[in-house]
């Protein structure tokens, strides 16, 4: 199967994305892998199926009895989502983490969670389950009981040894010393500087893609909000666009511009209290103290005007749930004016402050050429050289009318990070005042339809950190039957491990601010 044919072959999913669904066999699937691989493409996400429970009679060509292993991968004409079936009596898979090193922790995860490993080769280590259930039991297999005791014993969890003269070893969490999310870093280090660090997270498992089993669409919505407190407005709009996929619905177009004003706010936020944070690492308080200062009152106008701090609820399949009027563009046009003034003021003081631009030039770096061989993407990616960024990429309604000017460096160190952050605030300023200017009248929702076919509905938004994903399997009275949820996180975290090698251990938290990666939003 030639990757060229794609197009002609799998069924185009419905939706203002170009997103293509289809079948294979384990020999396909390998193939096309190695071949979006060679074309410069990437692999987005892969997850797995628990398909035993649903009738024959509405399989479809896209469903088999047993389990099933969905792999999306980024290519040129667009997202090609392939689904391979795995017999349940030999849940193996292809291993896919020589091709894309980024599936190999998305494999540790489905072996926890669904049973179904690699056919050889592949990391076997458990990765998501901290004794948090049984160890022969699998929590997103249908017959998994929920109410399922914990189980008593540990994984003997061995770290990569790292030996030779003066190697020691720091061991960092998983519980840490401020109020922080719980992840363990594992440094072997000669003196300060850091040969090897090896990271292990799951303490924070909530179970959210169990919790989405049975749900109706429309509490899905609420919960898709919440899966990351950071991220609300990207996840409620990917879940959105999944839900609007799956019942051919498609939302206003006054929605679709209010949509992309509120990513744009997300993004604001984010940006302004990473850069407030990253000052107070190179002990530039007064940074931390003014960027958190427009933070909150960014916080403040969206409340005030939404009802919402961090704009939960905002999106909802079928548009959006609340509107604008006049005096709304004025209040936000004003709160705008005073950021971007602002952080052109802090701008200059970062960049001639000597002792801030120490810490950042060169700490943490991470070469263009090894961002592409880790599938490095989002923010970080941009900041290395990876010119990908889904609103300039395959932009949908308004990114298609607002032509996003991507921000990229190539230095892939702390300063090249903070520098994208800078450069995007000023384009999300930029985005939103257009927004404002040229958003359509109309209504700003509608009532979504019927589920009209067993394909998966499919939601790709470029959140504030990467590509945010929401990949919607429906079963029967238009219930969840399987919802993946990823984060550009899977992809980042193992980056990290690289930059930091060469560093000296103080300049870690330095670094990882610099990326800023979620620990717990999609139960990584």
């Amino acid at each position: 199967m030639r990757l060229d044919d794609f197009p002609k072959l799998f069924t185009k999913l419905h939706g203002a994305m170009p997103v293509w669904h289809g079948s294979v066999d384990a020999k396909d699937l390998r193939a096309l892998c190695e071949q979006v691989l060679h074309g410069g493409g990437k692999l987005l996400a892969l997850w797995g199926e628990d398909c035993s429970d649903i009738s024959p009679d509405v399989q479809g060509t896209t469903r088999e009895a047993g389990y099933a292993l969905h792999v999306a991968l980024v290519t040129a004409p667009g997202l090609l989502v392939l689904t391979l079936p795995v017999d349940q009596n030999k849940p193996a898979f292809p291993d896919l983490s020589d091709l894309f090193p980024a599936a190999d922790r998305m494999q540790r995860n489905i072996a926890d969670m669904l049973g179904l490993h690699p056919a050889e080769g592949g990391d076997h280590r458990k990765w998501t389950r901290h004794a948090s259930w049984p160890g022969n039991a699998h929590p997103l297999r249908k017959s998994f009981d929920i109410n399922a005791t914990h189980a008593t014993e540990m994984d003997a969890y061995q770290f990569v040894p790292v030996t030779g003269n003066g190697v020691h070893e720091i061991a960092v969490g998983p519980v840490h010393a401020g109020i922080i999310e719980v992840g363990h870093f594992h440094f072997s280090v000669i003196g300060e500087k850091v040969l090897r660090l090896e990271e292990r997270f799951g303490y924070k498992h909530k179970g959210i893609e169990k919790r989405f089993e049975g749900m109706s669409l429309e509490q899905g919505a609420k919960l898709a909000g919440r899966i990351s407190g950071d991220t609300t407005v990207a996840y409620a709009w990917a879940y959105a666009l999944a839900v609007e996929s799956v019942t051919h619905t498609t939302a206003p177009l006054r929605a679709q511009w209010l949509r992309a004003m509120f990513l744009e706010l997300e993004r604001l936020l984010n940006h302004l209290g990473d850069l407030g944070y990253l000052g107070n690492d190179a002990a530039l308080g007064f940074g931390f103290a003014q960027f958190w200062i427009l933070k909150e009152d960014l916080l403040r106008m969206n409340s005030e005007l939404f009802g919402h701090r961090y704009l939960m609820d905002r999106i909802v399949p079928g548009g959006v749930s609340v509107d604008i009027d006049s005096a709304t563009h004025t209040r936000i046009f004003e709160t705008l004016q005073h950021i971007a003034s602002t952080v052109s003021t802090l701008k200059n003081i970062y960049d001639e402050h000597a002792g801030v631009q120490d810490r950042f030039i060169t700490t943490g770096r991470v070469t263009p050429d090894l961002a592409a061989q880790l599938g490095l993407t989002g923010l970080a990616g941009r900041a290395s050289g990876q010119a990908w960024d889904l609103r300039a990429q395959f932009p949908c309604a308004p990114y298609d009318q607002l032509e996003v000017l991507m921000a990229t460096h190539r230095n892939g160190d702390v300063a090249a990070r903070v520098t994208v952050r800078f450069e995007e605030i000023t384009e999300s300023i930029r985005l939103i005042r257009a927004i404002l200017e040229k958003l359509p009248q109309g209504e700003s929702r509608c009532a979504i339809g019927e589920v009209q076919s067993v394909h998966p509905g499919i939601g790709w938004v470029e959140g504030w950190r990467g590509e945010v994903l929401i990949a919607l399997h429906t079963g029967s009275d238009n219930l969840i039957h399987r919802l993946h949820a990823h984060d550009p996180s899977w992809q980042n975290w193992p980056v990290l491990e690289h930059a930091v090698i060469g560093n000296i251990v103080p300049d870690f938290p330095l670094i990882n601010k610099s990326f800023n990666l979620s620990y717990s939003g999609v139960d990584l």
